[in-house]
């Protein structure tokens, strides 16, 4: 898929449609709950999805706005576009399908990237079971392991092998992490909600670390 842009741009459509249905079962108690991004609700995740086609100019104003903080920028404009009612959402989202239309600076990836995790964000503490396509997830892995900012991921977890138990995607040396992609996908993220997913030493290892904070 990474070299299909075709069928990245299909996935990203196809995982956008899903979460606009999503959006429209949400009562508006869960709009509220806490999504896994710290400090972000549910309906702060699902405005920030909203905001994926910001053309250059008003992502330029919001960059200032910020200070020139492309992390305070990410969430300003996420908070911003919260004070809208959750009832847009989907709409919004549905809007996007079929446009190519990415924010300035980033790959065809990143917009696929971004549903994948963050519908897990909102998925996870809402109970909803929410399986994330095995290609679609090997694309972002790719695209994350090299040290995608803000990630990181290459550099955060050396000295561990990743590997994939439902597809043969690998990266890394070391001690071994494996299990679904989908799990991998959202550790090389930073999710550590992923670990009792996962096994092997270097999953062991990960998971002593996190306890320890």
């Amino acid at each position: 898929m990474t070299e299909d842009r075709d069928a990245v741009w299909r996935a990203i459509d196809a995982e956008r449609l899903r979460l606009a249905d999503l959006f429209d079962q949400l009562s508006d108690e869960e709009w509220e709950i806490a999504s896994l991004c710290e400090g972000w609700r549910i309906r702060d995740v699902a405005a920030h999805l909203t905001l994926a086609q910001l053309g250059p100019v008003p992502a330029t104003l919001a960059l200032m706005r910020a200070g020139g903080s492309m992390n305070r920028m990410i969430r300003d404009t996420a908070i911003r576009q919260a004070r809208r009612p959750p009832a847009q959402y989907s709409g919004l989202l549905r809007g996007m399908a079929g446009s190519r239309r990415k924010a300035p600076g980033i790959s065809d990836l990143e917009p696929l990237i971004d549903v994948l995790v963050h519908g897990q964000d909102m998925a996870i503490p809402l109970g909803r079971p929410w399986l994330m396509p095995v290609s679609a997830a090997v694309a972002a892995a790719d695209r994350v392991w090299p040290n995608l900012w803000p990630f990181r991921a290459e550099r955060r977890l050396t000295g561990f092998r990743f590997a994939a138990t439902d597809c043969s995607w690998s990266a890394g040396h070391g001690q071994l992490v494996e299990g679904p992609i989908a799990a991998l996908l959202l550790l090389l993220t930073g999710r550590r909600v992923a670990l009792p997913e996962l096994s092997g030493l270097g999953a062991d290892t990960l998971s002593a670390r996190a306890a320890r904070g």
